[in-house]
């Protein structure tokens, strides 16, 4: 059979053409809402951390190995909740696992605030970070299975925005220095609650429902989330249409993956999954602070420095999803990568040359500030954004989940190593160390990626099936 025989059936004209879905909806916004929570959280319990350190390692008396050991937990077990909750998701459906995402969220935020010492801290992260990861792989997918057509990115887009609001009054409440380390932790089971409370009242996706056998639930759940008296038997007819292809499909699931005209979707996807971590982004958001203090500053100025760092984090993520149409992710990405080296350079170069007394702290924290508009604008909103696109359809989650885990885990083996390999070859060294990651990205990007602006899903699918999956052929498709 060859590559375009065993690709899965894209929709029929009918189903293409039908209603969009209608307005917008009560039950379509609290969707959006809880998805838009479970990426504050993401943003909240990963950042949390950063100034959090300064308070833990006084409290515990640990050293460098320990700090690494508790800003990595939550990572590991990030990896663990993308692969499980991808598999519950399936089984499952997306509203059961997201309500034990919530509730998960509140017990490992309890467990993190009243931990009594490193280890248990630490295992408790690993609980949070199922949380996290379990989210990021299924809060998306359900919002996009739910919202109507014509509002459906701006919405999955909600939790892309939340993360940098969580990553912000994050550091704004390390900032304060005011915050006790636990209660700074422990106010996650707030908004975790508030997700719990707030799934229960909604449907599960009518996608999986039809997958699952409950046609007429999966109606019901249609009609809760559209206008009142919206005919939603199109929209009904396009899922089972989309049902029944990926049901037929050869090339389906994780094991679709490994087929050869599936794997340049799979080198692309993960690869630039790498890329977003090795960028360093997770170096400064989790270890600006301690970096800081241990070369002079101040407690209280290494803790601003995340609060600028967490505000230019979410306008350039704003602007980004403003643009990102319009330039393309391609483009976009490929202009932002030299930006970002260029600024850890001159990082570097500070640190190398002894240049990183108090005369030159205004210089540090803008080319800190540059490097994060440069990388939050540009790489980083790669990340989640092509695992919904890249991939066929009959692979899609499969694929989604995992450049999910290879993002959380190179993010994961960054945060284990970092503040040793500081140690070993020095701040600014480790600074030039990121800035050649950023090089062999771009370079890796430039010669592999296509540019899917402005292509359906459909079309992305149909050149990888017939084999042109590089830039050039993109180009010349057009």
């Amino acid at each position: 059979m060859s590559a375009s025989e065993d690709r899965p059936a894209t929709r029929s004209g009918t189903a293409a053409a039908r209603d969009d879905g209608g307005g917008l909806t009560s039950a379509v916004v609290v969707v959006a809402l809880v998805s838009a929570i479970s990426g504050l959280l993401y943003g909240y319990d990963t950042g949390i951390i950063s100034g959090a350190l300064l308070q833990i390692t006084d409290e515990f008396g640990i050293g460098s190995g320990w700090e690494q050991v508790i800003a990595a937990s939550i990572l590991a077990g990030a990896v663990v909740g993308a692969l499980v909750c991808s598999r519950l998701s399936e089984r499952l459906g997306r509203r059961t696992t997201l309500l034990v995402v919530a509730a998960v969220f509140v017990v490992g935020s309890l467990a993190a605030s009243l931990a009594p010492n490193p280890l248990t801290l630490s295992l408790a992260r690993i609980v949070l970070g199922f949380a996290v990861g379990g989210a990021t792989q299924t809060a998306p997918v359900y919002v996009a299975e739910l919202a109507p057509t014509r509002y459906r990115g701006r919405l999955v887009l909600f939790f892309q925005v939340a993360i940098g609001v969580g990553i912000l009054i994050a550091t704004i409440v390390g900032a304060t220095e005011s915050v006790d380390w636990r209660v700074a932790i422990g106010a996650a089971v707030v908004p975790s609650a508030l997700m719990l409370g707030l799934m229960l009242r909604l449907p599960d996706s009518p996608r999986w429902l039809v997958k699952a056998g409950h046609r007429d639930q999966a109606r019901e759940a249609l009609q809760r989330v559209r206008p009142p008296g919206t005919d939603v038997s199109g929209e009904l007819h396009e899922i089972d249409e989309l049902v029944e292809a990926e049901r037929t499909a050869s090339t389906r699931g994780w094991r679709g993956l490994r087929e050869p005209w599936v794997r340049p979707a799979l080198v692309v996807g993960c690869g630039l999954a790498v890329f977003t971590q090795l960028s360093g982004i997770e170096m400064i958001v989790y270890y600006s602070p301690t970096i800081l203090t241990d070369n002079g500053f101040s407690d209280s100025a290494a803790l601003r420095v995340p609060v600028a760092l967490g505000a230019t984090y979410l306008v350039t993520q704003l602007i980004g999803l403003a643009i990102i149409d319009r330039v393309g992710r391609r483009r976009l990405t490929l202009l932002t990568l030299p930006g970002a080296a260029l600024a850890l350079v001159v990082l570097g170069t500070f640190f190398v040359t002894g240049n990183d007394g108090q005369a030159q702290v205004p210089y540090i924290i803008a080319t800190l500030v540059a490097f994060m508009a440069f990388t939050a604008g540009g790489i980083q909103l790669m990340g989640w954004l092509t695992g919904s696109e890249i991939y066929p359809l009959a692979t899609r989650e499969a694929g989604a989940a995992a450049q999910s885990a290879s993002l959380w885990g190179t993010n994961l083996l960054i945060t284990l190593t970092l503040l040793s390999i500081i140690d070993t070859i020095g701040t600014g060294q480790t600074f030039w160390l990121y800035a050649a990651f950023n090089i062999a990205g771009f370079v890796f990007l430039y010669r592999r990626m296509p540019e899917l602006t402005g292509r359906s899903l459909e079309q992305v699918e149909h050149e990888l099936s017939a084999g042109r999956f590089t830039p050039a052929d993109f180009a010349r498709a057009r």
